[in-house]
């Protein structure tokens, strides 16, 4: 039992590479440029590195929670990496939570939020270049792509493994991200002015109206 406890956290190796591994994904899909871009990465890196820590590292939420989580499931040996995955834990799944609806709903967001903020930086980089209005891809259904992708990575990956601490950040980095987008919006009507008041009148902020699209 106690070498289970010790394989399933301490390893602080796999919190620096994992960290390390999606960030730079994200930078590579996001490339910061603005002071703006890096509040953004920022926000994201933080939330990432939290995760992983107690992923990997330190379960402060399993600690936390331990005392009521042992009451109520005294079956399960709270330190295996299988208990982190709380929300398996709480619907009272007993099968390999790696392999369960949830984990998969989660990886599904988390690469959908890859390819969207990948195929959204592809039009926003030759919409600079060209100094005109990112219009076209997903720009064409939603203003703010690259934020919803970094949403959609964030909850798949509370779907998978949420903590006290994540959860906390997660409606505070979305506060700012709705902030920051609001920020860039009137930029981009100072600098576009009808054009972009056009667009806007047309596409969403966040959320598609796919019944639009198709009427």
């Amino acid at each position: 039992m106690h070498a289970a406890h010790e394989a399933a956290y301490g390893l602080w190796s796999l919190v620096i590479l994992n960290s390390a591994v999606f960030l730079i994904f994200a930078f590579s899909f996001f490339k910061p440029q603005t002071s703006r871009d890096w509040r953004t990465f920022s926000a994201f890196s933080a939330f990432i590195v939290a995760l992983f820590v107690e992923m990997y590292g330190f379960p402060l939420t399993i600690y936390l929670l331990s005392g009521w989580l042992q009451v109520r499931y005294p079956e399960i040996d709270l330190l295996s990496h299988d208990a982190g995955h709380l929300w398996s834990t709480l619907l009272g799944e007993k099968s390999n939570p790696h392999f369960g609806l949830l984990h998969i709903v989660s990886n599904a967001l988390i690469i959908l939020g890859f390819w969207l903020l990948s195929s959204s930086w592809h039009v926003l980089y030759h919409a600079q270049r060209a100094h005109t209005l990112a219009i076209t891809g997903s720009y064409a259904y939603i203003r703010h792509p690259q934020y919803v992708a970094f949403t959609f990575i964030m909850f798949g990956f509370l779907l998978q493994w949420p903590t006290i601490l994540t959860l906390l950040m997660f409606p505070l980095l979305m506060f700012m991200y709705g902030h920051l987008a609001i920020v860039e919006e009137r930029e981009m009507q100072a600098e576009f002015g009808d054009s972009y008041q056009a667009y806007a009148a047309k596409t969403p902020r966040f959320l598609p109206n796919l019944s639009s699209r198709t009427a």
